[in-house]
């Protein structure tokens, strides 16, 4: 069993910064690929970002490339997102993620990845 721990959401003006933390427990945090979403009222679930066990790898929708960085701390168990230059259409709730098994495909799918945290709420004003 994993248990995650969103942190770090808010209010922040248009152009504004923010910076996530997912805290994790539970198991070897360094397993396996590490991933955010976040989810607006009335929408879908949806991918943000996404990194390999390592940290080598990162992946990110087109919505916020340029804009958002993931990373991770395998020593310290956590992961991060950086938001810089938000947007009101970036205010959701935001997840962090963790599958159960190794992903060979299909990582920026919310429907296989088995752990998600609680999350926190993202909130733009323009």
């Amino acid at each position: 069993q994993v248990q995650l721990v969103e942190s770090g959401g808010g209010l922040v003006q248009a152009g504004g910064s923010l910076r996530l933390s997912c805290a994790a427990s539970g198991r070897t945090f360094s397993s396996y690929v590490m991933g955010w979403f976040r989810q607006a009222p009335g929408k879908e679930r949806e991918f943000v970002a996404r990194i390999s066990n390592g940290g080598g790898t990162t992946y990110y929708a087109d919505s916020v490339k340029g804009r958002f960085t993931i990373s991770r701390d395998n020593a310290k168990n956590m992961l991060y997102l950086q938001m810089d230059s938000l947007k009101p259409e970036d205010t959701a709730v935001y997840y962090c993620a963790a599958p159960s098994h190794p992903l060979y495909g299909g990582r920026n799918y919310a429907r296989n990845y088995d752990y998600w945290g609680q999350g926190t709420q993202v909130t733009v004003s323009s």
